[in-house]
C-alpha cells in the first residue's frame, strides 16, 4: 500500500493571499503546494527575492515544499491564453519566452523541478497553419531549454483541449519532431484534459512515464467536456490513476488543481483530499 503525497494548487485562491493559501493548504493535509506564476502569488518580476524568503520561511515552517511553478496563465498583461507561443507580433511571444525564463528561475529559488506551461496557444481566430504554430512554439521552447538545464528545471508542456497540443499523442509528435533527445521538456499530464480529449489517462501514464514530469488532478463529468470539478463529482476513476502512478513508481508530484473555485477554495481543497484519500492507498 503507497500513501501517495498530494499538493495543491494556489491558482484556487486567487481571492486570497499566497500566505493565505499556503496555509490553508498546509493545513489539510497537502504536502506540497503549486505557485501560481502570475500577478495574484508568484509572478515572477513581481515576486522579488524577500517574498522568496518569507515564502520559503513559510513551507519550512508548515512542513511543505513547492510542487511546481505553474507559468500557463499570463493575467499580469494578458489573460488565460495570451500572450501565446505562436502569435502573429513577435514581441508578444518574446513576453511569453521572457516569463517561462524567469519562472524558471523562480522554480530553481524555491527548490522546484517543474515548470509547467500552456501547449503553444489557442489556433482558433488565427490565420496560421498547424506547421507554423508548432514551429513557432518549438522555436520558442528553444530559447528556453538551455536555462532550464542550467538550473536543473523541467518545462512541463501541458496537453489541453482547444490548443495546439490537445493529446498525449500530439504531444509526442511534437517533441519527437522538435525536440528530439530533449531532457529539459517534458509534459504535465493533466489527467482531466487528457480524459477530455479521448485518451485514458492511466494508460498514457503506463505507456510513456519517462516523458511525466508532473501530474494535475481534477474531475470531468461523463460528457468530457472540459470544466474541472473536484474529485468524486465527476466520471475519473481515480483509484486507476494512482494504481498506474504506483505501477511505474512515479516520482513527481501529483497537484490538484480546481482554478474554477475560487469562491469556495478552501471548502473544495477540503473536498478533494477526502476523496482522493482513500483512492491513492493503492
Amino acid at each position: 500500500m503507497v500513501d501517495r503525497p498530494l499538493a495543491f494548487s494556489s491558482n484556487a485562491f486567487k481571492k486570497h493571499s499566497l500566505r493565505e493559501a499556503i496555509e490553508t493548504i498546509g493545513r489539510i493535509g497537502y504536502r506540497a503546494v503549486e505557485l501560481m506564476a502570475d500577478l495574484h502569488h508568484a509572478h515572477p518580476q513581481r515576486f522579488g527575492a524577500q517574498d522568496r524568503r518569507e515564502t520559503r520561511r513559510l513551507l519550512s515552517d508548515l512542513g511543505l515544499v513547492v510542487s511546481n511553478v505553474n507559468a500557463f496563465t499570463h493575467f499580469v498583461d494578458g489573460d488565460t491564453y495570451g500572450p501565446s507561443w505562436i502569435e502573429d507580433d513577435a514581441s508578444r511571444v518574446r513576453v511569453r519566452v521572457d516569463h517561462t525564463l524567469r519562472s524558471i528561475e523562480l522554480a530553481a529559488d524555491m527548490g522546484c523541478k517543474t515548470v509547467s506551461i500552456q501547449p503553444g496557444g489557442p489556433r482558433i481566430g488565427r490565420r496560421i497553419s498547424r506547421h507554423e504554430a508548432e514551429a513557432r512554439f518549438a522555436d520558442g521552447l528553444s530559447k528556453c531549454t538551455e536555462r532550464a538545464r542550467a538550473c536543473g528545471v523541467i518545462v512541463a508542456i501541458e496537453p489541453e483541449p482547444g490548443l495546439l497540443i490537445e493529446s498525449s499523442t500530439e504531444y509526442r509528435q511534437f517533441v519527437d519532431r522538435y525536440l528530439p533527445g530533449c531532457e529539459s521538456v517534458r509534459m504535465n499530464c493533466d489527467i482531466g484534459h487528457l480524459y477530455c480529449v479521448g485518451d485514458d489517462p492511466a494508460e498514457v501514464i503506463r505507456s510513456m512515464p519517462d516523458h511525466i514530469s508532473h501530474v494535475h488532478l481534477e474531475d470531468i463529468g461523463k460528457d468530457r467536456v472540459h470544466q474541472h470539478l473536484v474529485p468524486g463529482d465527476g466520471a475519473i476513476d481515480f483509484g486507476r490513476i494512482f494504481e498506474a502512478l504506483n505501477h511505474v513508481q512515479f516520482k513527481g508530484w501529483v497537484t490538484v488543481e480546481l482554478y474554477p473555485f475560487e469562491a469556495t477554495a478552501g471548502r473544495s481543497a477540503e473536498r478533494a483530499f477526502a476523496a482522493l484519500k482513500k483512492e491513492r492507498h493503492t
